[in-house]
């Protein structure tokens, strides 16, 4: 199949082209490198260095590949930016989004597999661990964007026929995760730990979230291409972590022997996140496999080696 990869220079996007090029799909990328590197990108894939914002660019590409398989994983991913920009929020997440649909209904497109939050989503529940039969109530302009999609996605499935997977994400983490962004605390405290620099709690560290390794949710997504379901399907290990305890295992890890500093909560922060992957496993056929341990210790050594270099 030919697979348009939106953020394809990602941290997600990029392993998700790798695992579609070797199974032997064409992959095409399209990504502003806004926080994407040319590094990640697979040298068999097709790259197109545009905006999806940007409603020209992105016709002609689907025009020139016209691809059979949207995999749409670029996102304005910050929530603090979200809550302190909503109108730029919405910019990137839904009218993006809705240029690559438009565009993708016109030149044939015919399957859509969107990289939805179900850390961001749900908003704060006490019904933990969280099955997508809770009706979502999102506390910040990213959640609000991912459910617009959402149902974006809904109307393009009914009036366009346009199949598509909404896939929940908890809390990725992994190589190649940027650890300069405000998204991705795995990431900024592996890498802060490792170079010996101060690495910070925001609020009490207490709040939870459900940790689910990249290569995970690269088999989710490989299992959703494959599935003829049609919905929102969370993915999630269905297991909470603090983010103090977090800390004390990349500590532990990288051997920094840090003493955690905390600072102010940020706002739009949720308490608590964890995932029911009950649905996922029953209609897809996919479950986590990489507990948390093995997932950070993987991420430390991909760290190490950046900061060896």
């Amino acid at each position: 199949m030919r697979i348009l990869v939106t953020g394809g220079a990602g941290f997600i996007g990029s392993h998700l082209v790798d695992a579609f090029i070797a199974d032997g799909h064409e992959a095409i990328v399209i990504d502003n490198l806004s926080t994407g590197v040319s590094e990640n990108l697979h040298p068999q894939a097709r790259f197109y260095e545009a905006d999806i914002r940007d409603a020209e660019a992105v016709g002609r590409l689907f025009a020139a590949e016209r691809p059979e398989v949207l995999v749409h994983q670029a996102a304005q991913l910050d929530v603090r930016r979200s809550v302190a920009d909503p109108a730029y929020d919405a910019d990137v997440n839904i009218v993006g989004t809705l240029r690559l649909l438009q565009a993708g209904v016109e030149n044939g497109l015919k399957k859509v597999l969107f990289a939805s939050s179900g850390g961001a989503i749900y908003g704060d529940t006490a019904q933990l661990p969280t099955p997508e039969t809770l009706s979502p109530a999102p506390i910040s302009p990213y959640g609000v964007s991912k459910l617009a999609i959402e149902h974006y996605l809904h109307y393009f499935r009914v009036i366009q026929g346009l199949p598509y997977v909404a896939l929940r994400y908890a809390n990725v983490y992994g190589p190649r995760q940027n650890p300069h962004g405000e998204a991705g605390v795995v990431s900024i405290f592996a890498e802060r730990l490792l170079r010996g620099q101060q690495a910070v709690v925001f609020g009490d560290g207490e709040n939870t979230r459900d940790y689910v390794f990249v290569g995970d949710v690269v088999r989710a997504n490989i299992a959703a291409l494959a599935s003829d379901q049609i919905g929102a399907y969370n993915v999630g290990t269905g297991v909470e972590t603090t983010v103090n305890d977090l800390f004390d295992r990349l500590n532990a890890l990288t051997e920094a022997h840090a003493t955690r500093r905390h600072a102010e909560a940020k706002a739009g922060e949720q308490r608590r996140s964890c995932l029911s992957a009950a649905l996922a496993r029953q209609e897809l056929g996919w479950q986590p496999q990489v507990g948390l341990e093995d997932g950070l210790r993987q991420t430390v050594e991909f760290f190490l080696e950046k900061v060896r270099g």
